[in-house]
């Protein structure tokens, strides 16, 4: 872990996200005093969807792959 002043993490920003993206933590001080912590996000990709979140919440009408099929097809196709 690096401690660098805010003057420094400014102008060497990339750099220090590039390190941050890598996996080390970075500390910014002002004045010698740390003040953030720039560290590494974790990613939301690596956990798996679960399925079934939303089973019994809620059902579907029957017949609803049928509802409103006439205003749908206006929609697409006008006059027809």
């Amino acid at each position: 872990m690096q401690t660098v002043n805010i003057h420094e993490a400014k102008t060497q920003f990339s750099r220090y996200i590039d390190q941050a993206e890598a996996g080390e933590e970075i500390i910014i001080a002002r004045a010698g005093k740390p003040v953030a912590r720039l560290v590494p996000l974790q990613s939301l990709a690596a956990e798996p969807r679960k399925l079934g979140l939303g089973k019994g919440r809620f059902s579907m009408p029957n017949g609803f792959d049928g509802m409103n099929a006439e205003q749908i097809q206006d929609m697409f196709e006008p006059g027809a």
